[in-house]
């Protein structure tokens, strides 16, 4: 077999079935892949009995898998196609594997590897400093530079942004995160069964259940375990709530950016009353404790369903006005409009994904694409403006508040109770291999499992949408002013811990 396996969603597969290939016949399938319009789902190494190998899956509208041992250095895919520069970083910074021409080869959230006194990069390894590295500069009289963080005020978590400026123009926009790097991916790959929904709920706090509903998906297709139909409903609805809170409170935070504060004081306090929902339905605000291996933990009664059903009539309205006092206010599309502007084919050189990705012109949904739970059931969504500026980021929210209200109530219609959950052992088959996707609210969420001989985990790799998306907040920034990134910043409002596992 010389070419990669088409592979179904949420699909157990035999590991021996994957086509392990020469480094050159692997390279050449994943750049023609990329050539026909594929993106990178997941591109990582591993350690298999002391051979380090690669493993790749990639997406069109259906996904393909391959693998090949790791050689020690190789010719960058990157050179060819920029859609897989940040798995190249990562897969260099993990195991010491050069990708050889890379355009911009530097550290992703730096550790140790095995490359000695000298890091892959070519510096000197200071695990106490992940921007141990030379920053990019620009040239020139006029041109100064501007330095934010990685400490910053208020509560977000650390990251570094270099602005290169002429003036209040930026050139450039280097974005340097790692600072935090808490080692999620040993750590799913080592604990107790039991304990892996507590860490998965906890990559992202705003993406518990995305990142949940991952894992529990990955594993009961390894272990062959069945969830009904009225589980698959709560863990929808739970979903689609954590989507509408994290996007309204997004909408105020763009409205306080821009000095409109009426917007912002409403979306806060409706933010609130959608968490408060999320309680109702699975007893705890931000989805903690919800999604397990088989089930649901909260069951949907009469009661939880009517008070779903009547806060939705009542929170509706309020949305929709609000909405109408950002976007038909003119000061306020005069900042919204042209500004951070991620064009079509840069945004899709980069695979970016989720509503930023629509934003800019690229209708990939996972929900759409590559449906679970209740998904293939349900309508689509459509985004009628896509012109890849900070008011398309922000009408693409919109827009998706109201299509994740009209699937919630279409679900509370057709409303199946659940299975109580009950706790059960789990026991993964040897040698098996499944990914899974899920379009949390950011944008396509994945998880990738590989066991060994004996059933344990050998590899668990997690994908949060902001691996891809931190790069289109850099592109967004090229010939704006410096003034306008809390704007584009917040019209992204990317993971920093999502991204530093």
């Amino acid at each position: 077999m010389d070419k990669l396996l088409q592979i179904g969603h949420n699909e157990k597969v035999n590991r021996a079935d994957i086509p392990h290939l020469p480094f050159d016949t692997f390279r050449r399938q994943l750049l023609e892949c990329a050539a026909q319009g594929g993106q990178v789902v997941q591109f990582f190494a591993y350690d298999d009995q002391g051979t380090i190998k690669l493993l790749a899956v990639m997406r069109t509208d259906k996904l393909y898998v391959g693998g090949c041992d790791a050689p020690d250095s190789f010719p960058s895919l990157t050179a060819e196609s920029e859609r897989f520069h940040m798995f190249e970083r990562e897969i260099g910074e993990q195991y010491g594997i050069k990708a050889e021409g890379h355009p911009w080869y530097k550290m992703v959230r730096y550790h140790a590897n095995c490359s000695g006194k000298k890091d892959v990069f070519g510096n000197d390894y200071r695990q106490d400093i992940p921007g141990n590295y030379p920053y990019f500069t620009v040239e020139g009289e006029t041109v100064h530079e501007v330095a934010v963080g990685p400490v910053h005020a208020g509560i977000i978590e650390p990251g570094h942004f270099r602005f290169q400026c002429c003036g209040e123009r930026v050139f450039h926009l280097e974005i340097q995160l790692g600072y935090q790097h808490r080692g999620v991916e040993k750590l799913l790959q080592s604990v107790p069964m039991k304990r892996l929904p507590i860490i998965a709920e906890t990559i992202a706090g705003d993406t518990t259940i995305g990142h949940g509903l991952c894992q529990a998906q990955a594993i009961e297709a390894l272990a062959g375990i069945q969830v009904d139909e009225g589980a698959k409903i709560v863990r929808t609805i739970a979903l689609e709530l954590e989507r509408i809170a994290n996007h309204i409170g997004d909408m105020g935070a763009l409205s306080l950016d821009v000095a409109f504060n009426p917007p912002a004081a409403y979306f806060g306090r409706i933010r609130g009353d959608y968490l408060n929902l999320s309680q109702v339905l699975g007893g705890n605000r931000f989805g903690r404790g919800l999604v397990r291996v088989g089930g649901v933990t909260h069951v949907m009664g009469e009661e939880q369903k009517k008070l779903l059903h009547d806060k939705l009539d009542e929170l509706t309205p309020e949305v929709e006005h609000v909405s109408k006092l950002i976007f038909f206010a003119s000061s306020v599309n005069g900042r919204f409009d042209h500004t951070g502007t991620v064009t079509t084919e840069n945004a899709e050189k980069i695979g970016l994904v989720g509503y930023a990705g629509r934003a800019s012109g690229l209708p990939y949904d996972a929900r759409i694409s590559f449906p679970t739970e209740c998904y293939k059931d349900l309508p689509a969504n459509s985004n009628g403006i896509t012109n890849g500026d900070v008011r398309s980021r922000g009408r693409v929210r919109f827009h998706e508040v109201i299509h994740a209200t009209r699937l919630i109530y279409i679900l509370l219609d057709t409303i199946i109770e659940a299975t109580p959950y009950t706790p059960q052992e789990v026991q993964l088959p040897p040698d098996s291999f499944v990914v899974s996707i899920n379009e949390a609210w950011r944008g396509e969420v994945s998880h990738c499992i590989l066991t060994d001989e004996k059933g344990t985990i050998l590899r668990y790799k997690v994908k949060d949408p902001s691996f891809h998306n931190w790069t289109g907040l850099a592109l967004a920034l090229r010939d704006e002013e410096i003034s306008d990134f809390p704007l584009c910043n917040k019209s992204f409002n990317l993971s920093y811990c999502g991204f530093d596992l």
